[in-house]
Formats: structure tokens, C-alpha cells, sequence
């Protein structure tokens, strides 16, 4: 007498299975799955190594580790990580204002700067002014994670005086946006 009858005990799973289902069942089964797997990506998951970044000397980049807090009219100033354009700060503005004569266009690109006082990284909008003959004065082209222009709100190659009454460029502003 035998103890373990693999084939045996395969047939009788198999005839119970053929037994208890149809194929239109399992159809549905397998269709039910499919329409359901391009769904488990979204689920909310717990990324532990997302909500850590590294914020060590050698992961930042090279803006990062040259970056200053004192002189706004200079190209290492931390905001000015990823600007491309004349400062409005040595053109008669600020950081977030625009000189008399010119307006702020609706619009922006963004950049994620961070800021060597804290260590924290901050979501920095830069927002051409507009309106008026370029500046010409502190011209910095910060390329610190800068993208391909097919992801234009992170590219700053463009001018972005889209919304204003004139598409003149004159300078940018680095406006402090909050915690990234």
C-alpha cells in the first residue's frame, strides 16, 4: 500500500476544481484581475526611504554646497539654485518683487533649493518680471536639477512672461513657496 499517491491526489483536486467552476467563471475571474492590476500602483504605500532624504554634504549638489544667506545680489545665493535671467534684486526690485515698471507674469517654473542655514530643502517659484527692456545687470543661469524642456514648469530656458501686456523680459524673482 502507498503512502503519498502524487497522481491520485492530483485528479481528485482537478476533478473537484472542473466540478465547481465554468469557464465563463474563470473568464471573468481573470478579466476582473486584469482591469484590477494597473490599480495596486496607486495604493497608498509607506515609502520610508522618500520621506528621509539625504541631505549630507556629498549628496548635494555643487550650488548646494557653495550656497550663501547673506547677499541676495549674487548668483549663490540659495534661492538662485535653479534661475536663469537678470536678479530683480540688482535691478531695482527684490527677491519677490518686481522694479516699478514692470509686472509679474502669472506664471512660473519652480525649483526645490535648499537652504544651508537649516539643512531643509524649500520649493522656490521664479517669476519673470515683465514689461520693460531686459535689465541686463547679475545675470545667473542656476542649472541645479534643471529638466528637459519637454517638463517645461521645471525648465527655466523659457521666457515666461505668458498673461502679461507686453512679452518683454526684464528679470526674475525667487519667491519662497513652503517646506518641499
Amino acid at each position: 500500500m502507498k503512502m503519498f499517491d502524487p497522481d491520485a491526489m492530483g485528479e481528485k483536486f482537478l476533478r473537484r476544481f472542473a466540478g465547481g467552476t465554468s469557464r465563463r467563471g474563470i473568464l471573468a475571474r481573470l478579466g476582473v484581475a486584469l482591469v484590477a492590476a494597473p490599480v495596486f500602483p496607486l495604493l497608498p504605500v509607506s515609502r520610508a526611504e522618500a520621506a528621509k532624504p539625504d541631505r549630507s554634504p556629498e549628496a548635494k549638489t555643487a550650488f548646494a554646497r557653495n550656497a550663501q544667506t547673506t547677499d541676495d545680489t549674487k548668483c549663490t545665493y540659495w534661492r538662485y539654485c535653479a534661475i536663469d535671467g537678470s536678479l530683480c534684486s540688482c535691478c531695482g526690485g527684490g527677491l519677490h518683487s518686481c522694479p516699478p515698471g514692470a509686472e509679474h507674469s502669472p506664471v512660473s517654473w519652480v525649483g526645490t533649493c535648499i537652504n544651508p542655514e537649516d539643512g531643509r530643502a524649500y520649493l522656490i517659484a521664479y517669476r519673470d518680471c515683465c514689461g520693460k527692456s531686459m535689465c541686463g545687470q547679475c545675470g545667473c543661469d542656476g542649472t541645479d536639477r534643471e529638466t528637459q524642456l519637454y517638463v517645461p514648469q521645471l525648465n527655466n530656458d523659457i521666457i515666461w512672461c505668458f498673461g502679461t501686456t507686453s512679452m518683454e523680459y526684464h528679470c526674475s524673482t525667487a519667491v519662497l513657496i513652503g517646506s518641499a
